[in-house]
């Protein structure tokens, strides 16, 4: 059992408020009111985040902060842009299929970075997560029944670039980037966004009222989401914070259901059901084969 650190309380808060941000993000979209294509989507909310990475940078850093981004290196930047891909696949499939199939989906990343870390860093796979692995596609499958029609498949293969692009930055940062500050990779992952969405959505089109709803979520849903759960990460295991992840998946959809009315298909919610149970089976029957020991924890 690891060592519990002196400030576990405060893990516990911002772990819980990032996922309460993060799980917005589906309301933020169905809110707008002319919604414009994916990409302006992605590129006023990169734009709204950078804005306030950039003023929380330069409040904690000061004259630093410059100096501070700058020491990401090549690898921080590769890391930024598998964080900028998460941006866009999330946008994507939001607007193709329902928030309960993205979120769901999305929520496969704590065992697609399991494999990631077997494959390219050698780290061996218990046998209790195989298991979690197996009902997780089972659950998968079974929320591709629930949107054979229309253009939910291709949201939800969508919504498969989020988990895949945090499964390749937990590589990245295992392997090169123990020392890299994630703030200033999160910047850098909105800065890349907004490169490459708004040449492929100009001239931008959304209304002032939309703009502003969009801004909210950058600020709100990514920007403080991201934030508060780099600071998480100082004071809780990898273990209990992939479990938090799971009020973003569980919460997403019901703030969309509450208030839009958009109730989860009958598949969809069993499929749900079965990845959630892995995860939390996952989660809680012990730490990774390759977490450090206690004596080595903070």
């Amino acid at each position: 059992m690891s060592q519990r650190h002196p400030h576990r309380a405060r893990g516990l808060f911002y772990a819980v408020i990032s996922n309460l941000c993060f799980s917005t993000g589906g309301f933020w979209i169905r809110s707008l009111e002319n919604p414009p294509d994916g990409l302006e989507i992605v590129a006023w909310r990169s734009i709204a985040m950078v804005a306030l990475l950039t003023t929380i940078l330069v409040a904690w850093h000061r004259g630093r902060a410059i100096t501070t981004v700058r020491a990401i290196g090549g690898w921080g930047v590769l890391s930024a842009a598998c964080l900028g891909l998460t941006f866009f696949a999330f946008v994507l499939s939001v607007t193709r299929t329902t928030v309960a199939n993205t979120t769901i989906t999305m929520s496969l990343a704590p065992l697609m970075a399991a494999i990631a870390g077997l494959i390219f860093l050698g780290e061996r796979v218990e046998r209790r997560t195989w298991i979690a692995i197996a009902i997780a596609a089972i659950g998968l499958v079974t929320m591709f029944v629930d949107s054979l029609s229309g253009e939910g498949w291709i949201g939800i293969l969508f919504a498969l670039g989020v988990p895949a692009g945090l499964a390749a930055n937990v590589v990245i940062n295992r392997r090169h980037g123990a020392g890299i500050d994630m703030v200033p990779t999160v910047l850098i992952a909105g800065l890349i966004s907004i490169a490459l969405a708004l040449p492929f959505t100009w001239p931008l089109e959304a209304s002032a009222r939309d703009i502003s709803i969009m801004s909210l979520m950058g600020s709100i849903q990514l920007g403080f989401g991201c934030l508060l759960i780099t600071l998480a990460m100082r004071y809780l295991p990898a273990v209990e914070i992939g479990l938090f992840t799971l009020l973003e998946t569980v919460l997403g959809p019901v703030w969309v259901w509450l208030a839009y009315g958009e109730q989860p298909g009958s598949f969809a919610l069993l499929g749900g059901s079965l990845i959630v149970t892995a995860l939390i089976l996952n989660s809680l029957l012990g730490r990774p084969a390759n977490a450090p020991s206690s004596s080595q924890q903070s």
